[in-house]
């Protein structure tokens, strides 16, 4: 995975002192992608909130456990603890796993609504978001989902990519969050164990190179235009 050889501490950007709110496709995308920012925002008290948007029933096919999408809940909510004990209770839309609605669709106009209310409410300055370079629909959707987000929230928020599957980084300036402790990370990803373990039959598992997280974060700005 090609990484951008310098990035700019986050800490000593005009978004220090931001409040953020991550946006995941699946339980397990918080930790991989965003684990880092979410420590960090949370230890400081600037972590507005983590939405999982998809069910994840996806994950073992029509054969899966039935229970599984309430077990992935359980799993994120663990995960998020593990992260750190001041993270705050974690929202779910539900979406059908890999079958993310369209941006005309009802479903998808409602999602948007209940998160732009949500960064009004809790006053988001940053949504953190799966990069549409990551190479599956959910997180491409859910790319476009926060940029809708952010562009109807009547208050200034910024859009920023974090990658989970694309081999290759964006383009453009990067920014890095601190450095945090690998030991609970490597739990919180331990906690998705639907994921992590046979324990739930055969299904998706995630792959070696996902599990060697890095020690920080990379974020990437989309540089919106916002509506006046």
């Amino acid at each position: 995975m090609t990484r951008p050889r310098f990035a700019t501490p986050l800490a000593r950007s005009r978004w220090a002192m931001a409040r953020w709110l991550v946006l995941a496709p699946h339980a397990d995308d918080e930790t991989i992608g965003a684990g880092a920012l979410i420590a960090e925002a949370a230890a400081a008290g600037r972590l507005a909130g983590v939405v999982f948007v998809t069910d994840g029933r996806g994950s073992h096919g029509a054969q899966g456990p039935r229970d599984l999408a309430e077990t992935r809940r359980q799993e994120a909510r663990a995960a998020l603890r593990r992260l750190g004990p001041q993270t705050p209770t974690p929202a779910f839309l539900d979406w059908p796993d890999a079958r993310p609605p369209l941006r005309e669709d009802e479903g998808w106009r409602r999602s948007a609504r209940r998160l732009g209310s949500l960064c009004r409410r809790l006053q988001v300055d940053a949504i953190a978001a799966t990069s549409p370079l990551d190479p599956h629909c959910d997180h491409q959707a859910v790319a476009a989902l926060a940029r809708d987000v952010a562009r109807s929230a009547m208050r200034p928020v910024e859009v920023f990519d974090y990658v989970v599957w694309a081999e290759q980084h964006p383009s453009g300036p990067a920014f890095r969050t601190g450095v945090t402790p690998q030991g609970p990370r490597r739990l919180a990803l331990a906690a998705h164990r639907s994921q992590m373990t046979p324990l739930y039959g055969d299904g998706f598992r995630v792959p070696d190179r996902l599990r060697r997280m890095p020690a920080a974060d990379l974020l990437y700005p989309a540089r919106l235009r916002h509506a006046a």
